[in-house]
């Protein structure tokens, strides 16, 4: 099968390298031309709405006013004539429950209308409430399974859009997901009642430094890292079908060593490949911004232009779906696992994070001379106290099966959260713990040495690629985010952090500056104590290093290793406490999540499991058994012909040595897979105590018989020809 795959392979590629299996190329002019051409944004909408629909829907977005049903009425119109002109034949309330993708119900604009004839209509009542099964999705025990009423809800912050697949037009609207009860079943409600929170208290303290501001949202560009491979590779690997990852396979000769991939010339398969998906991403309004080859074979990443965080978490949805869509157009398949090859770097999603006001105005932009800048400051120091006081809260909401294989591996963040500032952020706080804020360290001017190349402005500081929680200019970089969630989670635990340290720092500012204090003296009073309280969690140093495990736990950082150990950290009294007083969770709510993510563990853990069982008894093992018997009877062969056998018995001794363990642990590992009875946390336990360590046993006795297998025999696709036929 291995070779069969691999000639396949090979096959595809030399079809699609035919000049007319090529797509044709899209100039510059066409992409600016299409962008936002599929979507109902706020263009569209002023051309298209009555003047005084479009004033009501434009506060609904900016303010958060509410909008009444002759507004959404008049949207529902519109939208329905702009759909149609476009081929659009249904409509679908599109959320994100919590599975970790999202979800879709397809209605017909189509009403009967009497006498053989129909009319296409579409109200406002059914713009803003949908009401798909809420009992078959996940809900951590908020609804009992008789129990089937769900809402979905327009959230008119995020504009429609419209997806065209295939022979199929569709407009998407974007919506929030809740229980009959009103509570949240979805990730999109808890990350805008984050956001909301956030605005709350952000403007609280801008406006003591004199701003108008009366919202505030959080902003985000989210990178994307992922892998792609021939289909005819996939196709023939049972694992990456159903697991998202390789659950056996050999190191090959050469991996990544070289370091010849990150940011390499893009193969011309690949890049075409990317070409077709941004400019699908660019009709639908997401501003991809970059791409490049990633440091692993094969894997690549695109990252996109900030926006604000509810349409970038909608955007990054529609990114993953629109790369998976568009691999197979080109015999690709595209895998967003967070590991799926062992021995390379896994995929995350680097969590690019800010504020910014009303006006367009960065909260956590430094400026020229930061020390100077007392309201960035306040704003960054709120950022600190946020990260140190809620570490486990925001380690729990990127813990999963999958990112378990990638945190703390050499390749991307340890799974200790710690913030790096860069080299004059942290002077700054250094000198503001002795109760300044200036700082001698400056960017200037690099020179190269040579004189036809420019001099380039360098930055006050270096990047950490070891840190999971980064300053980068203008902005943070939550980089321990996995690459195939969905961002939504620590996304509104990040709001939420952010959002209750700066209320703390707003009580205080005010009470001061009520009682008379000058506001300058009450904020480096106030900085002073913030630094002083939670200078443990900046680092600047290597993050791989054990010498920085050691110094964390010092600290008094935290440091949950994997999923079973961070999880509880989400439904501790503390973050139970700080959900329900910013109005982002109840416990009941908070509470189901833990639920459904424990039990997507142990589901996720099963699944390979059993993967493993089946692969070994119908893939590796006959496979095995087949060249142990060829080598068996060579042996039987060359002794009967008087050739030396000393050479050939050594091999077939220490291959059957093989074959016999793998035979032995393929049944351990399938008793264990028997374990029922327990509760969730007692069986999450026991998967990562148990069941794991036999799966990778049986996978270090089964990636030791691939290295023995001729190739002509060995039923599954190679890493070396998964990472390297391009």
């Amino acid at each position: 099968m291995g070779s069969a795959a691999l000639t396949d392979a090979i096959k595809s590629i030399r079809e699609w390298s035919m000049t007319g299996g090529r797509p044709a190329l899209t100039s510059p002019t066409a992409v600016g031309d299409n962008f936002g051409s599929l979507v109902f944004n706020d263009r569209v909408q002023a051309a298209r709405l009555p003047k005084a629909a479009y004033k009501a829907l434009r506060a609904t977005i900016t303010k958060g006013e509410s909008l009444d049903l002759s507004t959404a009425d008049a949207v529902a119109s519109a939208l329905k004539d702009w759909s149609i002109e476009h081929g659009a034949t249904h409509y679908t309330h599109w959320f994100q429950p919590m599975t970790g993708i999202t979800a879709e119900k397809h209605d017909s604009f189509l009403q009967p209308s009497g006498e053989g004839k129909a009319v296409l209509e579409f109200s406002g009542k059914e713009l803003v409430k949908g009401e798909p099964d809420a009992s078959s999705f996940p809900h951590g025990g908020m609804r009992s399974t008789f129990e089937a009423r769900g809402y979905t809800a327009w959230d008119p912050t995020s504009p429609p859009w419209l997806k065209v697949d295939g022979n199929n037009v569709t407009l998407v609207i974007p919506t929030a997901f809740v229980s009959w009860t009103g509570e949240a079943l979805d990730k999109k409600t808890p990350l805008l009642r984050s956001i909301e929170a956030l605005s709350r208290q952000a403007t609280r303290v801008l406006k003591l430094f004199g701003s108008t501001s009366e919202r505030v949202m959080t902003t985000c560009g989210p990178e994307q890292e992922y892998f792609l491979i021939d289909r005819n590779f996939y196709f023939a690997r049972p694992d990456l079908i159903n697991a998202g990852r390789t659950l056996f396979g050999a190191k090959p000769p050469k991996g990544q060593e070289m370091e010849d991939q990150y940011f390499g010339s893009i193969p011309e398969r690949v890049l075409a490949c990317m070409a077709d998906a941004e400019l699908e991403l660019c009709k639908v309004g997401v501003p991809v911004k970059t791409r490049h080859n990633e440091v692993a074979p094969s894997q690549y990443e695109v990252a996109p232009i900030f926006e604000s965080a509810n349409v970038a978490v909608d955007h990054q949805l529609m990114t993953m779906e629109v790369l998976k869509r568009t691999a197979p157009k080109y015999g690709l398949e595209c895998l967003l696992h967070e590991k799926p090859f062992a021995g390379v770097n896994g995929s995350g999603k680097h969590n690019n994070w800010s504020m910014s006001d009303e006006f367009g105005n960065n909260l956590l932009s430094p400026g020229a001379t930061p020390h100077d800048n007392v309201q960035f400051l306040v704003f960054c120091a709120a950022v600190l106290r946020a990260v140190d006081r809620w570490q486990g809260a925001l380690r729990a909401t990127i813990a999963s099966a999958g990112n378990d294989h990638r945190l703390g591996a050499n390749e991307a963040p340890p799974a200790i959260l710690s913030v790096f500032l860069g080299d004059q952020l942290a002077d700054i706080f250094e000198q503001i713990e002795k109760g300044g804020a200036k700082s001698t360290k400056q960017g200037g001017i690099l020179e190269l040495g040579v004189s036809g190349l420019p001099k380039l402005p360098r930055d006050a500081g270096d990047r950490n690629r070891t840190s999971p929680f980064a300053f980068t200019g203008n902005k943070f970089e939550f980089r321990a985010v996995s690459s195939g969630q969905n961002i939504s989670l620590p996304n509104m635990m990040l709001n939420v952090a952010v959002a209750d340290a700066l209320e703390s720092i707003a009580d205080d500012l005010e009470k001061a500056v009520k009682g008379g204090e000058d506001l300058n003296k009450a904020v480096a009073k106030l900085l002073t104590k913030i630094v002083k309280e939670h200078k443990r969690i900046i680092f600047n140093g290597n993050g791989y290093s054990k010498e920085w495990e050691k110094e964390a736990a010092k600290r008094g950082l935290l440091n949950h290793k994997n999923t079973v150990a961070a999880l509880p950290e989400l439904v501790k009294p503390a973050v139970v406490k700080v959900l329900e007083k910013h109005k982002v969770l109840n416990g009941r709510e908070i509470h189901a999540r833990y639920e459904v993510y424990l039990e997507a563990y142990n589901k996720t853990i099963n699944i390979e499991g059993q993967l493993m069982v089946l692969m070994a008894h119908r893939y590796i093992l006959p496979a095995a058994l087949e060249y142990q018997k060829q080598i068996g009877q060579a042996v039987v062969a060359a002794k009967a012909s008087g050739g030396t056998t000393v050479q050939s018995k050594k091999l077939v001794v220490k291959y059957s040595k093989l074959v016999d363990q793998f035979q032995a642990q393929a049944e351990v590992l399938n008793g264990l897979l028997e374990h029922s009875g327990a509760s969730p946390e007692k069986h999450a336990k026991y998967m990562r105590d148990k069941v794991i360590p036999a799966m990778n046993k049986l996978r270090d006795i089964g990636d030791a018989i691939e290295v023995l297998t001729p190739h002509g025999l060995w039923p599954l696709p190679t890493y070396r020809e998964m990472l390297f036929v391009k």
